[in-house]
């Protein structure tokens, strides 16, 4: 289904969010993801954080886990399941997280393309601070600093719309990722803008809103739409 009357000028609708519970942000994912798909909204971003929780994708291995399910309670963070592509990877406070749920369709992108230029949306914005970061080699999910990995992509598509997204680490606890084989792939290390700057970073909610303006600007959005979000719509409510 195309929306022609949402083609031009492209505005892109950003929720900020805070903090929210993983299950809450996969519950409105899900909605959002069935109304874009009749065009009931525009294209639509999430730019949120999660408490500490680890998320398993499509392609986990159970073995990646490096602390028993048990213990998770001990350390404070949760597990969950999930149908995004990749393996297993960490969310927390201090953690600049997009959901993108947009219609690849409607701006003519294939998904190779869209993974593509969610890497440079971190990739461009590490490099306002100086950070040269890159793309992982075959088989390395994500975006890199070197050898340490600051940015994880997990990515679902369901006839042409996106949903969950990616995860630029500004300075989150780097503790937790010792619990697991990020994305499956050993022996690398997990860093931060923090950790790769030293330097005294602006407030977070600044480092966000750049990386929202990095992505509209590499999608071609004209314009941004700012929105103060509700956590969860119920099974009846609305979007206006």
């Amino acid at each position: 289904m195309s929306c022609q009357g949402m083609r031009s000028p492209r505005n892109l609708e950003v929720w900020k969010m805070g903090v929210v519970n993983y299950l809450d942000a996969l519950k409105l994912q899900e909605k959002l993801v069935s109304y874009r798909k009749i065009c009931k909204i525009p294209d639509t971003l999430l730019s949120l954080q999660h408490p500490p929780t680890y998320t398993l994708g499509k392609r986990r291995t159970d073995h990646n886990l490096l602390i028993p399910v048990s213990e998770l309670k001990q350390i404070g963070a949760e597990l969950h399941y999930t149908q995004r592509g990749g393996d297993i990877t960490f969310h927390g406070p201090r953690q600049a997280i997009l959901y993108p749920v947009i219609s690849l369709r409607e701006i003519g992108l294939g998904a190779r393309n869209y993974v593509e230029k969610l890497e440079l949306t971190m990739i461009e914005l590490a490099s306002l601070y100086g950070v040269k970061a890159c793309a992982g080699q075959k088989g390395e999910t994500g975006v890199w600093v070197g050898d340490r990995k600051i940015g994880a992509i997990g990515v679902r598509i369901s006839y042409g719309v996106t949903s969950h997204g990616l995860a630029f680490n500004i300075d989150p606890d780097l503790k937790y990722f010792k619990h697991i084989v990020p994305c499956g792939i050993g022996d690398k290390e997990v860093t931060s803008l923090r950790r790769e700057t030293g330097a005294v970073l602006p407030a977070e909610e600044v480092i966000r809103e750049q990386l929202i303006s990095c992505f509209a600007r590499l999608f071609g959005y004209s314009s941004i739409t700012w929105k103060e979000s509700p956590l969860i719509l119920s099974d009846n409510e609305e979007i206006e």
